[in-house]
């Protein structure tokens, strides 16, 4: 996994990822996208266990960088709560319900993108909410 300098696309990811987990997100992961795609930087994926948490985590993730004077580009698929992707231009959020993650399979679709390696305390945050998941 590739450690990563702080950047403004990064620390971005991380607030994602930090609303999500505090939201009990679960599988959680972000590829590093930027040298294969003219997409972004980062891809956060997440995964919840009903339409109603999806929601939540999208909600949380919103207001999370929102305090940080971060607004997204666009928001799709909150309306259903199956995938939500919220678009921020360097960093895209991706939080799925279980299913709907394992038939997408972003990951594998993008095997080729290097997988970042979570500080502390965010990796055991996602480790435990891995393990509680299984």
């Amino acid at each position: 996994m590739p450690t990563l300098k702080p950047d403004k696309s990064w620390e971005k990811a991380l607030a994602c990822a930090q609303a999500a987990l505090d939201k009990k997100a679960y599988d959680l992961v972000i590829l590093q996208i930027g040298s294969l795609s003219s997409v972004g930087d980062y891809f956060v994926i997440c995964t919840g266990r009903s339409d109603v948490q999806v929601q939540s985590i999208s909600r949380a993730v919103e207001e999370a960088t929102a305090k940080i004077g971060v607004r997204p580009l666009a928001i799709e698929g909150f309306t259903h709560g199956q995938w939500v992707l919220i678009d921020f231009g360097d960093v895209v959020v991706h939080i799925f319900y279980e299913t709907v993650r394992e038939f997408y399979n972003l990951e594998g679709l993008w095997k080729q993108a290097a997988r970042c390696a979570l500080p502390e305390p965010y990796s055991s945050q996602a480790h435990h909410l891995r393990l509680a998941s299984a």
